[in-house]
């Protein structure tokens, strides 16, 4: 997992191809007022959604993975609280098999980690990272990127 600064994102474009594509969009555009949807970018290679959620407790929320995707999450409207874990130190097996149509496994264990991500910072999420997002109280509007790794 990668947190830091929007302003210091060139220091990670060359981690992905699609890297720049991406921050680029994010650091030119409001969303504030957009609808809560997906915006493709590249197809099913490049897609953020913008979410409108209701923020967890830690108890509430389950730890999260992907395969196909990284996640790259932007707080707007407030900090967002994210639980992470390696997901090669998971003690249990997935609540469910991996859905591979929507690539996705959750797991019930608590995070062995938590940070704060305040608006203009972002957390890149890789496959090996099991996060549990969305944590804290009130609502937030927050994007989150799906980069395909293929």
């Amino acid at each position: 997992m990668i947190l830091a600064h929007l302003n210091d994102s060139d220091r990670y474009v060359s981690l992905h191809p699609l890297f720049k594509q991406l921050f680029d969009y994010v650091k030119a555009h409001d969303f504030t007022h957009v609808p809560a949807e997906r915006i493709v970018l590249d197809g099913d290679r490049l897609f953020i959604n913008v979410a409108d959620v209701t923020l967890k407790s830690p108890e509430e929320q389950v730890l999260e993975v992907h395969r196909r995707y990284i996640d790259v999450h932007f707080p707007l409207s407030r900090e967002e609280i994210m639980g992470w874990s390696s997901l090669s130190v998971l003690a249990t097996e997935s609540m469910q098999p991996f859905n591979e149509g929507d690539d996705f496994a959750v797991y019930a264990e608590r995070a062995q980690s938590y940070l704060t991500i305040h608006p203009g910072e972002f957390a890149i999420v890789w496959p090996e990272d099991a996060h549990a997002p969305i944590i804290g109280q009130g609502a937030l509007r927050k994007l989150i990127a799906k980069v395909c790794i293929d």
